[in-house]
């Protein structure tokens, strides 16, 4: 977030310290590892991992607005450490490791964050909040409570934009054929917004409608919820 898209972080700080939650984002964090991981370099990998282990000691919950970065340490870091001196502080982390809509949702119990939108929005499933950690009632539930905004339902909202890190650039016909499949559902629902929880997903199906000329426009989900979806072009 904070290489490229710094203002999800950002909407996210806002969103938590509306809540009255002390936000701390530690120096030196940086990657979870999971590009790494996902590439098949596990010992590369498990550095990353291991620093992020590190920096991440003695704090109190980990909450991220990816569904992504949050699945690959509640999923895999058990697999990459396993027999490891890190399994413990591993289990550790995972224990206090939260997704930020879940966090909303599930731990501190808010529904209403205040948001407000004039306009339509739909919401797409991106695939390790949904398939590893179960989301997407969590959103919606955040989503349906943004005055003034009509929120749509998509067709093929659970299906992949074709992304999938290293995925899009190993396989990309496929990619490609992928995307295009959920652009012709976004058009079909023809909402103001598109609206994901993860950046990675983001940034593909952004490109797309940019280079079909679509009026839609992309944005991550703490960006509506922090009424911040105009600060960035």
């Amino acid at each position: 977030m904070d290489q490229v898209y710094p203002g999800i972080g950002f909407a996210t700080a806002k969103l938590l310290q509306a809540q009255g939650i002390a936000v701390h984002v530690p120096r030196g964090l940086t990657c979870c590892g999971q590009m790494a991981f996902n590439a098949g370099f596990r010992d590369e990998a498990y550095a990353v991992a291991a620093r992020t282990i590190e920096v991440l000691r003695g704090h109190g919950d980990v909450v991220i607005p990816s569904g992504s970065c949050t699945a690959m340490i509640r999923h895999l870091y058990p697999e990459l450490f396993q027999r490891s001196p890190y399994a413990e502080p591993a289990a550790e982390l995972i224990a206090r490791t939260y997704e930020i809509s879940e966090y909303l949702v599930d731990v501190l119990g808010v529904e209403d964050v205040g948001a407000s939108f004039q306009g339509s929005l739909a919401y797409h499933d991106s695939c390790h909040g949904l398939r590893y950690l179960g989301l997407g009632r969590q959103a919606r539930t955040l989503l349906d409570h943004v005055a003034q905004a009509e929120l749509r339902p998509l067709p093929g909202h659970n299906q992949c934009c074709g992304f999938g890190g290293l995925f899009a650039v190993k396989q990309a016909a496929i990619s490609e054929a992928m995307l295009s499949n959920k652009l012709a559902d976004i058009e079909a629902t023809d909402p103001d917004l598109i609206v994901m929880g993860d950046a990675s997903c983001m940034t593909q199906i952004s490109g797309g409608l940019s280079r079909q000329g679509r009026r839609t426009r992309a944005r991550h989900l703490v960006e509506v919820l922090a009424n911040m979806t105009n600060e960035r072009p």
